[in-house]
């Protein structure tokens, strides 16, 4: 045997291709392995950006003597959670049922049918108080498999029969009708408001202790309520600006490049884990770009919100975005130092550092300018010179202080850029992708600036060209080529709301089109016998998970680091039903919708998403078509009123535009945006050719008018 690594796609599992562990791929294979030399599964789960994964490969996978172990008397499997999350998903069911706890590395000891009896997550390579070594570990399985094996598979059953029924009962019933409760709905959002206020940390910002991370599902929810004019908007409204400050002046957020780290290891943001992931910066910078137009808060103004957004979108177009179009999933957590790999070496900075650095980017004063810069990020000087840390003031810069930042962060970025990188993964997974495309539209719209819809449409490109074969999307691609698994519900969500929100920015019918036969393929496929499932009901996860399920389908409701695959597929719904009047669709929503309530009585922190999508519902839906001459002399009005709709706060609306018609409905324009897209059909031009914007709530509309002020005027009315 050997390691059977090498040549894999994933860039972690490429990783561990030297490894003297026999490493094999998930897969049946390795299962069959298992059964004919009779021995059970070791399965290591993590990803690339992962710092203790890292951490735990170099002390125990790169150990000859502990490879020995492993190779003797398991077979020993890697997984990337991001290419499978549905085997990491079931695994870490096991793993929490099991230890009350979960994490990256996830270690799972498995019968060789897949069913888990032993699980842990990082294991030293010694031991220490409380906790056994990794080959102590290696060592009592073993021992327990050899001398105990009938109460091994006995306890293996017992679990894989209690998650399956856990993942049974978690499937939504899609096939019965669900009575819209408005005013129940908004009780129960307005209750989230004040739940979550309860819990809020006041002193650093944010929910919960150490380690604390980026609520950015839950952001959305309370940026979009604070838009609406329930008792508990303004609560909603300084929930989410302190949450929003806190996290962009603290070390999470990276002052000089953009972009956030994926969590903070303490509870006031300022010990970062370094690494940057492509989920966590598209839901923040969509965020950040739907909070500047409302208007920001005192604690959080919009100008500082569109800084923080145009910089994370400058990050990942520079440092995510591949040569194929599309974004890679995350940039690593450790980068060399000094010689040494050490966590965030990349993003730390001494006195002395800064002081070269500008010294070398010239300037009237760059000692003066360097010791400004030191003091507003807390940098050490004279004898403390030679101490990093990230640059970062942990309070709002005053207008100088921006200033001097903005003059020398091109010579900043030029020194850091000559340290070595963190290693990049290059996969893009679809859902993520999706969810990037969204973030990239809108900001392009709230930020003014159109440029970003470049890579926003190179990606929804990778994802509609590559990813998709016209009957089904695949999970990820590397280098320009889809491979793996059917995506999940979170793909085919994810990849419909980036398209609905490239359509409403952009007008592109291409893109609407594709969201509809991303939903078709939903319905069609994800919902078996009335029940709305994770994965498609006719794909084939393999051998090992499908017994980890006990056999069954699994649907996961709750929102964790991104939104669940079933809160985004409701949205999309909404925004759909919106754009084609699809009573279908809304009822499919309302019936998703109807579990918000057993959710958030779980934590309103689980349920963020799909807390925004009631906000959607309460509000909508409401309609603008704007039509009008998209070039020429008049294409200027047309855009104008485009941008008045785009930039309205109501979470229930959608926007659409097409091509100009004539008054007498002939077509001028691109007569397919008014085939395709229901909202835009029968709308007209005015009788002199100008554009016009139709304002409609389900259909019915207002009369239609010709300036930004009506358009605004109508927007308003409409709540």
């Amino acid at each position: 045997m050997t390691n059977r690594l090498a040549g894999q796609a994933s860039a972690y599992l490429r990783q561990h291709a030297d490894n003297p562990v026999h490493w094999q791929p998930f897969g049946d294979d390795a299962f069959a392995e298992a059964a004919r030399r009779e021995v059970p599964v070791f399965i290591s789960i993590g990803y690339a950006a992962c710092h203790w994964c890292h951490v735990m490969a170099h002390e125990s996978f790169e150990d000859p003597a502990t490879a020995q172990d492993l190779n003797e008397r398991f077979v020993s499997v890697k997984v990337d959670r991001e290419e499978r999350p549905d085997v990491d998903g079931a695994y870490m069911a096991a793993c929490q049922a099991m230890t009350g706890q979960g994490g990256w590395p996830l270690s799972i000891f498995a019968l060789p049918d897949g069913r888990a009896f032993y699980a842990g997550t990082y294991f030293p390579p010694a031991p220490r108080p409380g906790q056994p070594s990794f080959r102590q570990v290696l060592q009592a399985v073993s021992e327990a498999w050899r001398d105990r094996r009938a109460a091994v598979e006995g306890q293996a059953g017992a679990l894989a029969e209690a998650l399956g029924g856990l993942f049974s009962d978690q499937l939504l019933r899609l096939d019965s009708s669900a009575e819209h409760d408005a005013a129940g709905l908004a009780a129960l959002v307005s209750g989230a408001v004040v739940r979550l206020a309860e819990t809020e940390d006041r002193v650093h910002g944010g929910f919960g202790g150490a380690p604390k991370f980026p609520p950015s599902p839950l952001l959305e929810f309370l940026i979009r309520h604070a838009a609406g004019t329930a008792e508990t908007a303004e609560t909603a409204r300084g929930l989410a600006g302190r949450t929003l400050a806190a996290m962009c002046r603290s070390a999470v957020f990276d002052t000089l490049g953009g972009g956030f780290a994926r969590y903070s290891v303490t509870a006031d943001w300022s010990v970062p884990h370094y690494e940057k992931m492509l989920y966590d910066n598209a839901q923040l910078l969509r965020g950040l770009a739907h909070w500047a137009p409302l208007g920001g808060s005192d604690g959080f103004p919009a100008d500082e919100a569109r800084a923080a957004a145009s910089l994370t979108a400058d990050w990942m177009v520079r440092e995510l975005g591949l040569p194929e179009g599309g974004f890679a999933s995350s940039l690593d957590a450790d980068s060399e130092r000094d010689g040494r790999h050490v966590e965030g070496g990349y993003y730390v900075w001494t006195g002395s550092e800064l002081t070269a650095a500008l010294q070398d980017g010239g300037g009237e004063s760059p000692a003066d300018d360097a010791a400004r810069l030191a003091a507003v990020f807390g940098l050490g000087v004279g004898e403390h010179a030679s101490s990093a840390r990230p640059l970062h003031g942990g309070r709002a810069l005053g207008p100088e202080e921006r200033a001097l930042l903005d003059r020398h962060r091109p010579a900043l970025l030029t020194a850091r850029g000559q340290r070595m990188r963190p290693a990049r993964d290059d996969k893009a997974v679809a859902g993520w992708n999706g969810l990037a495309v969204a973030a990239l539209a809108d900001a392009a719209s709230a930020l003014g600036r159109p440029e970003l819809l470049g890579p926003a449409r190179a990606a929804a490109s990778l994802l509609k060209d590559i990813h998709w074969d016209g009957t089904s999307l695949a999970r990820v691609s590397h280098a320009g080529g889809a491979s793996g698994i059917e995506g999940l519900l979170a793909d085919y969500a994810g990849c419909a709301e980036g398209a609905f929100a490239l359509y409403a920015v952009t007008g592109e019918a291409q893109w609407y089109e594709w969201a509809e036969e991303l939903l078709a393929v939903v319905r069609g496929r994800f919902v078996a016998d009335g029940l709305l499932s994770d994965s498609a009901a006719d794909s084939h996860a393999g051998g090992g998970v499908r017994a980890a399920l006990a056999g069954s389908r699994s649907l996961d409701p709750y929102d964790a680091e991104q939104p669940s695959g079933t809160s985004l597929l409701a949205g999309t719904l909404l925004t759909h039903a919106a754009y084609s009047g699809s009573a279908e669709d809304r009822a499919l929503a309302d019936t998703i919708l109807g579990r918000l309530e057993q959710l958030v009585a779980q934590g309103p922190r689980a349920a963020g998403w799909l807390l925004a999508v009631a906000e959607g519902s309460l509000a909508g839906p409401l309609e603008v078509a704007v039509v009008g001459p998209l070039d020429g002399a008049r294409a200027e009005e047309t855009f104008s009123l485009h941008r008045v709709a785009l930039l309205a706060p109501n979470p229930g609306l959608v926007v659409a535009l097409r091509g100009a018609t004539s008054a007498g409905g002939a077509n001028t324009g691109e007569g397919r945006e008014a085939a395709v897209v229901p909202l835009t059909v029968d709308r007209p031009t005015a009788p002199d050719g100008g554009p016009l914007a139709y304002v409609c709530r389900d259909f019915a509309c207002q009369l239609p008018v010709g300036t930004p002020e009506a358009l605004r005027g109508q927007l308003a009315s409409a709540g």
